[in-house]
C-alpha cells in the first residue's frame, strides 16, 4: 500500500505529465499548419508572382510558438540530448538521483534565468502592443516575445514533474530496504547479495526507454 506523500508525488507527476503531453500534441498541429502556410508562401511567389508578409510572419510565429512552448513536451519525452552513458547502466536508485539532482542544480536554475531574463524585454513589449515593423505584416509581436518566459515555466513545471517522479522512486526505494529485517546471519548474508543485484525498474518518466 502506497503511502499518502507517495501517492501525493505521483499525482502531482501525472498532473503536470499530462499538461506536456496535451501541449505537445496541440503543438503537433502547428507543424502542420506551419508546413502547410510555408507552401502556400513558396507557391504565391513562384506560381503567382506573388506573395504576403502576413503569411510569412505566420510561419515565424508558429515556429517560435511550436520551438518555444515543445521544450516542456520533449522533456517529458526524453528528447533533449542527454550524455547517459553511464546513466543507462546505473540501478532505478542513482537514475532517481542524477534528476532530482540534476532538476535542482541544473534545470531550474536555468529556467529561472531565462524567466527573469525574458521577462523585461516581453513587458516592454505588451507596454506599447508591439506590432510588426511592415505594414501589412502580422501584429501581436508581444505575443511572439512573451513566448520566452511561458516557454521557461512549462519547462521548469515539467522539470519540477521529474523531480517530484524521482523523489518517489527514492522514497520507494528506501521503503522497500527499510522493511527488509534480517533475522540471522545467513539471512543477512542473503539480503547483501540480492542488494548487490540490479534493482527492477520502478516507473520513471514517460517516454523514456526501461530495460
Amino acid at each position: 500500500m502506497k503511502s499518502s506523500p507517495q501517492n501525493l508525488l505521483l499525482g502531482t507527476a501525472g498532473i503536470l505529465d499530462r499538461f506536456a503531453g496535451l501541449s505537445g500534441r496541440v503543438l503537433g498541429w502547428f507543424t502542420l499548419a506551419m508546413v502547410l502556410i510555408q507552401s502556400l508562401v513558396v507557391a504565391l511567389r513562384y506560381g503567382f508572382d506573388g506573395g504576403s508578409t502576413a503569411l510569412q510572419d505566420t510561419v515565424v510565429y508558429l515556429h517560435g510558438a511550436a520551438f518555444m512552448l515543445g521544450l516542456a513536451y520533449a522533456l517529458q519525452a526524453g528528447a533533449h540530448v542527454r550524455v547517459d552513458v553511464f546513466y543507462r547502466t546505473m540501478s532505478a536508485r542513482g537514475k532517481a538521483w542524477v534528476d532530482a539532482v540534476g532538476c535542482l542544480i541544473f534545470l531550474l536554475p536555468v529556467c529561472t534565468f531565462i524567466a527573469v531574463g525574458s521577462w523585461q524585454f516581453a513587458a516592454s513589449s505588451w507596454a506599447v502592443l508591439e506590432s510588426s515593423a511592415s505594414a501589412d505584416g502580422l501584429g501581436g509581436v508581444f505575443l511572439l516575445k512573451s513566448l520566452m518566459p511561458l516557454a521557461a515555466a512549462t519547462l521548469a513545471l515539467q522539470g519540477i514533474a521529474q523531480f517530484t517522479r524521482a523523489l518517489h522512486t527514492l522514497m520507494q526505494v528506501e521503503s522497500r530496504a527499510g522493511s527488509t529485517t534480517p533475522i540471522n546471519t545467513e539471512s543477512t548474508q542473503a539480503a547483501e547479495r540480492a542488494a548487490e543485484k540490479p534493482r527492477p525498474l520502478v516507473r520513471e518518466a514517460a517516454g523514456e526507454a526501461s530495460a
